[in-house]
């Protein structure tokens, strides 16, 4: 299984998109807060509040969980959006993992952030920056520094592909 991490806007969609065109399925941890904030009523602006309050209630690795039961086949999944160490003991209990670190500058991913302007994250880099605090409290920075491999993202579309391509070579060894 594949764990996915990077500082929001680090260009782990774009990294997931390659991995599916080589027939990795995804499960995002992020659906699972989605699902749960929905039946809840939240706002999609409060959610990463919500996230925050359940980890609180219920412990840092309640999405982990909700999310590993959506998995069949471990040695072909990607996971997106793990944030925290004890979210990655929850996939190995599924089997063997690989974290993968995607890295950019924070300029860099401000910049990308601010053209994908999604609602619950980057109309400003004020609310940027307050995202990145609040997930690097869950224990983002740990796993990222645990990564098995690291891919720096800071060039081409192209150059990412290139990057991907090695990762696959090497964590399927």
């Amino acid at each position: 299984m594949l764990l996915i991490t990077g500082m929001p806007g680090a260009g782990k969609e774009e990294v997931i998109r390659i991995l599916m065109s080589h027939g990795y399925e995804v499960r995002r941890m992020g659906d699972a807060v989605r699902e749960a904030a929905a039946k809840e009523g939240i706002e999609p602006d409060m959610i990463g509040e919500f996230s925050t309050k359940q980890r609180e209630k219920y412990g840092p690795y309640i999405w982990a969980e909700r999310t590993a039961e959506r998995v069949s086949d471990p040695e072909n999944t990607v996971i997106d959006g793990v944030r925290s160490l004890s979210e990655v003991e929850i996939f190995k209990k599924k089997g063997e993992v690989v974290i993968i670190g995607v890295h950019a500058s924070p300029r860099t991913r401000y910049e990308r952030l601010m053209k994908r302007a999604r609602g619950d994250e980057s109309d400003s880099v004020e609310k940027i920056k307050r995202r990145e605090m609040r997930e690097l409290g869950w224990g983002l920075g740990n796993v990222i520094a645990m990564a098995d491999i690291m891919i720096i993202n800071e060039g081409t579309l192209e150059e990412l592909k290139v990057a991907v391509g090695n990762v696959l070579r090497i964590s399927r060894k």
